[in-house]
């Protein structure tokens, strides 16, 4: 799944200087040193890569031998994936596994691991040919499919690794950001809250930026006629540029400049939270334009959303009825009152609907929460108070555990609501919002959604009006899969719980 946050950023592939100054003497870059690319997690990719690989032929050998009694055909196969390594990992090479640009999406990444392995298994059998040995068929079906599955996993760890490294500051890259405009400060804010994403922001360059600091934290180092001595002065440095804070003729020239100099340069596309998956970069004359997929919801595409929330909430129905009946026997012997909790809320096309909750808080809950709103932690038309002494002792367990919300669905069985979308909002909620987030009324509210297993409570105002506009303009049925997959581990972890 694509993560929401910032512009989109398109990485300008990379070239070897050319050799030829003369075109770039003038903007005082020709004498910046050439950076080479970091080398070391590309080596770790390939040794990883390499155990891997061995690892898949030796239980694909082990299936074989196990299920068809064949040892001979078993050894030979491991034997001949061990021979033809090289040649899997010049496979990987050249789907561009190593190569960061093209496997920032794990879908992107998932299909050229497929195309390696399809490819890795064809170079088994044509060195089993070479050598006069005969691999049986299901051998080699076996061996794709687990060299696609291992190498999946692998890489899945290596990038939690990784990502994990770059929280700890290491295997970062500074990053100098070319426009100090509204764009150019969001990226640089969101990439000082994202560390994980391993840049570095080490300042601006702008012509006509007003502030000496124009983020926290972020100086301006200089205008764009600065940027060659910014970049001698961090020479494994590289550039993204605000592309809405330079014009068009200054950015070509950058480019230029940057590119024969090998410097690495991105440059946003200027579009915000619209997901990666549907950007497409094409040709349109002399210039490069950027199509963006539109989003459909009807169709099959709406019936298989149907169809997956009532499979799913008839199951977790199913799992969870013990829980919940446990939970309603404690709610009743805690606290005087119904067991559920009724309340109006906001559904699709603002039509109203009454959500179902395990009540958490005293009977005259609501009558008693204007006394409360000076004591408000939450900013926007959301309510949130760390210690409010209107949950009662068991509503408090129920909340951190998000067993309260397991009425709910009822309410996705009924069609009022979804296993995955916006957060169910109150009537006086929506009267404060603007025409933006009204957009986020035409899907269904959901169970779970990106602002629950993005933090939840823990989460602003602006970070939910974000996340749930992200999600209405991008929904695809596997991103709902990857939400569904998330809340698990968010509600066991009590992230962000309120």
């Amino acid at each position: 799944m694509a993560v929401p946050g910032g512009d989109q950023i398109l990485d300008v592939e990379r070239r070897e200087p050319s050799g030829d100054a003369s075109a770039f003497e003038a903007t005082g870059m020709s004498d910046i040193t050439p950076r080479p690319n970091p080398i070391r997690p590309k080596l770790l990719l390939l040794a990883a890569d390499a155990a891997t690989l061995a690892i898949s032929g030796l239980i694909a050998s082990l299936v074989i031998e196990r299920f068809q009694g064949d040892s001979y055909s078993a050894q030979r196969l491991l034997l001949a994936v061990l021979a033809t390594l090289p040649v899997w990992l010049a496979l990987f090479a050249n789907q561009r596994l190593y190569n960061t640009r093209f496997i920032g999406r794990r879908i992107d990444e998932f299909r050229r691991i497929v195309n390696a392995s399809v490819l890795g298994t064809l170079s088994v059998s044509v060195a089993g040919s070479a050598a006069n040995v005969l691999l049986r068929r299901s051998g080699l079906v076996v061996l794709a499919i687990t060299a696609c599955l291992c190498i999946t996993l692998e890489r899945e760890l290596a990038r939690r690794f990784f990502m994990r490294l770059r929280r700890e500051g290491r295997m970062v890259r500074q990053v100098v950001i070319a426009g100090a405009n509204p764009e150019g400060r969001d990226i640089a804010a969101m990439l000082q809250t994202e560390p994980w994403l391993g840049y570095q922001v080490i300042g601006f360059v702008d012509d006509n930026a007003q502030w000496d600091e124009p983020v926290p934290g972020v100086p301006l180092l200089g205008s764009l006629a600065d940027l060659p001595t910014v970049l001698r002065e961090y020479p494994r440095s590289s550039v993204i540029v605000a592309a809405s804070g330079v014009e068009s003729s200054v950015t070509n020239r950058l480019a230029r400049d940057l590119l024969d100099q090998g410097v690495h340069l991105e440059l946003s596309s200027t579009l915000r939270d619209i997901s990666s998956q549907r950007l497409t970069v094409r040709p349109l004359g002399r210039f490069p334009v950027v199509y963006v997929e539109p989003v459909t919801r009807g169709g099959w595409r709406a019936a298989a959303k149907r169809g997956f929330d009532v499979a799913t909430a008839t199951i977790a129905i199913v799992l969870t009825s013990p829980i919940l009946i446990g939970a309603a026997i404690a709610v009743k012997l805690n606290s005087k009152g119904p067991v559920l909790f009724k309340q109006v809320r906001v559904g699709q096309s603002s039509e109203p609907f009454r959500v179902l909750k395990l009540r958490t808080m005293v009977v005259d809950a609501e009558a008693k929460l204007a006394d409360l709103m000076e004591q408000n932690e939450a900013d926007g038309p959301l309510f949130k108070m760390a210690d409010d002494p209107r949950v009662t002792k068991v509503g408090k367990f129920l909340r951190a555990t998000s067993i309260d919300e397991l009425p709910q669905l009822w309410n996705v069985l009924r069609g009022d609501m979804s296993m995955v979308g916006p957060r169910p909002a109150l009537p006086h909620e929506t009267e404060q919002w603007d025409a933006l987030l009204v957009q986020r009324l035409r899907v269904k509210p959901g169970i779970t959604g990106m602002w629950q297993v993005s933090g939840r409570s823990d989460s602003s105002f602006e970070d939910y009006t974000r996340l749930d506009l992200y999600y209405v303009d991008n929904w695809t049925l596997t991103t709902d899969l990857a939400i569904v997959f998330r809340t698990v581990p968010a509600v066991l972890l009590r992230k962000g719980a309120r």
